[in-house]
């Protein structure tokens, strides 16, 4: 079984409080993730808390939006958010995925990580497609959209 882990780090010039309630809660998503502009017409439903441990989303899309569900695990303010993250389509996944918050120079580091297994038509998959190529970019912009959308609401 091979396993994968897609991270990508930013420095955002804010502090943690100010970027951390963008993650922690998924209604603020749509502000930021690189997803969502994928199939504007996606179903989205949200469940359990607001936001924080037990705040969860469910996605149904397009053939590259696919579909799935995010649950908050866990949630330490300001500092980290644990989620799981579950594809349905268009194949069933399992990929845990973290955000971590550190104090930097010049503002916050927040890490975006993503790990999983390759296994039945994923293992097919990866043998095709570099999950790191393939992910990263879409992690990449979804943290350069992080930062702006935390700048426009500071000013």
């Amino acid at each position: 079984m091979s396993t994968f882990e897609v991270r990508r780090t930013a420095v955002i010039p804010a502090a943690a409080e100010e970027i951390f309630p963008l993650v922690n809660n998924f209604h603020e998503w749509t502000a930021w993730s690189p997803w969502e502009v994928i199939d504007p017409g996606m179903s989205r439903r949200y469940f359990g808390s607001e936001s924080g441990t037990g705040a969860g989303y469910e996605w149904s899309g397009n053939r590259k939006a696919g579909s799935g569900t995010m649950e908050i695990e866990e949630s330490v303010p300001s500092s980290l958010v644990r989620i799981r993250l579950q594809f349905t389509r268009p194949f069933k996944a399992l990929n845990p995925t973290t955000f971590s918050f550190t104090p930097a120079p010049g503002g916050t580091e927040v890490t975006w990580r993503m790990t999983g297994e390759n296994k039945g038509l994923g293992r097919v998959f990866a043998l095709f497609m570099n999950m790191d190529k393939m992910v990263g970019a879409d992690f990449e912009r979804g943290l350069s959209a992080l930062a702006s959308t935390v700048a426009a609401r500071k000013s």
